[in-house]
Order: C-alpha cells, then sequence, then structure tokens
C-alpha cells in the first residue's frame, strides 16, 4: 500500500516498502520544501512527478549508478576532450541549467521538471547542496547538467545538449572533478541508453543503501565555484 506523506513530519518508509510496480514507487504527498528534499536523498529516494500529479517518491531497484573510475569515454568523446571543444564551468548559471533541463523534448511530452521543482532546487543551490554544470561555446550556452552533492555522493538529476555531445562532455568534466575531490559513487537513478554509453550500470537497492550509510557524512574537497 502506498505511503502518504505528512507536511509535519520528514519521515519516509523504509526503502523496502517501495512497489515492484510501478518500479521503486515509495511515497506520494509532503511537499518539495530544503528539509524534506535533503531527507528524501539521504534516505534514498527522489520526486518525480508529472504536472497535476500528487508528488512521487521514488527507489528503485535495481539503481542506476556510474564509479568514477568506469567513465566509458567513446572516442568521439575523447576527441572533443583532447581539443577542449568546450569550456566547462561549474555553479555559474544553475538557474539557466535547469531551466534548459526542464524545455521540451523531442521524445517526451511535457516535462517532470515543473515550475515548483524548479524553485525547490533553486532553494537547495542557495542552500549549497545543489550544483550546476555549465558547457559553452564561445560564450553561448549548449549543454550542462545539475544534481545534490552530499558527502562522496552525488545525484544526478538532468542534463540537457544543444551541440554534438555537449552533455556527455560537462558530465565528463564533472567525473573528472569529482573523482578528484574523493567522490565515490554518482546517482543516476533510471537506466537510459545515454547513461549506459557513459559507463553507468545497475547495483541493486540494498547495494545502494550501504553506500548511502557509508558516503554520505564523509567529507568530500570538491570546489564549486570555478
Amino acid at each position: 500500500m502506498l505511503t502518504w506523506l505528512q507536511r509535519n513530519s520528514l519521515e519516509f518508509p523504509p526503502l523496502a516498502k517501495a512497489m515492484r510496480d510501478p518500479n521503486g514507487l515509495l511515497a506520494a504527498g509532503g511537499d518539495l520544501s530544503a528539509d524534506r528534499l535533503i531527507q528524501a536523498y539521504r534516505h534514498g529516494c527522489f520526486p518525480w512527478f508529472s504536472e497535476g500529479q500528487p508528488i512521487l517518491w521514488w527507489s528503485p531497484d535495481p539503481r542506476t549508478v556510474l564509479f568514477p573510475d568506469e567513465l566509458h569515454v567513446s572516442r568521439s568523446l575523447g576527441k572533443l576532450l583532447r581539443k577542449q571543444r568546450y569550456t566547462v564551468t561549474f555553479d555559474q548559471d544553475f538557474a539557466a541549467v535547469i531551466q534548459a533541463c526542464a524545455a521540451p523534448r523531442d521524445y517526451a511530452e511535457g516535462t517532470w521538471i515543473t515550475d515548483a521543482m524548479q524553485t525547490a532546487y533553486l532553494q537547495l543551490h542557495r542552500r549549497g547542496f545543489a550544483h550546476s554544470v555549465e558547457v559553452w561555446d564561445q560564450g553561448v550556452l549548449v549543454g550542462g547538467l545539475y544534481g545534490l552533492a552530499m558527502g562522496q555522493l552525488f545525484f544526478g538529476e538532468s542534463m540537457f545538449s544543444r551541440a554534438d555531445n555537449a552533455s556527455k562532455f560537462g558530465f565528463a568534466m564533472l567525473v573528472q572533478h569529482l573523482k578528484a575531490a574523493g567522490f565515490v559513487l554518482i546517482d543516476c537513478q533510471m537506466p537510459t541508453e545515454h547513461l549506459h554509453s557513459l559507463g553507468a550500470r545497475s547495483i541493486p537497492r540494498t547495494r545502494f543503501a550501504e553506500y548511502l550509510e557509508a558516503h554520505l557524512d564523509q567529507p568530500n574537497h570538491a570546489t564549486w565555484v570555478c
């Protein structure tokens, strides 16, 4: 039975209570306050819903992740990286990145990054949890992604691309940055062909929970405004 969250409590049900069909649906309701979102990621779940739906919280099993050492760089991406085809910055324009991620896609109807979601993650950015990666081509924003950094884990949320391999370029630079800063895992949430091409793979939810317990409160050495 689906658990409905109360606004006066930040508690989530155990991950083991998530539904099998649809895979990972854990709870509904609550709100998108910064404190609740932080608690959600610490617990191992994340919000994902469409306009007009209640807030839905998910913890899929298996979980799609990428280990920094397992980043796969294709020949074409490697060529772009060697030539430094694009310029990459961090936390220079979080609002523009999340707005671009929310824009309509050719392969999907609507967006799950609603106005309320954008407002919520902007608040997380102001509190130092959410970060953006910007990919520039001669001063024009052509790609990027955003997510949350907590302890030695990075929780990826969404990416966009307006030029060839721009989002992959930004993701590869992010992985290098996180690896140097002591991060051990990047949460990719759901499997996609795009993520698998970069080296992401699936692990059991129980193993993902072990990473949360072991690394959420460990220090990292990331510098974000650069």
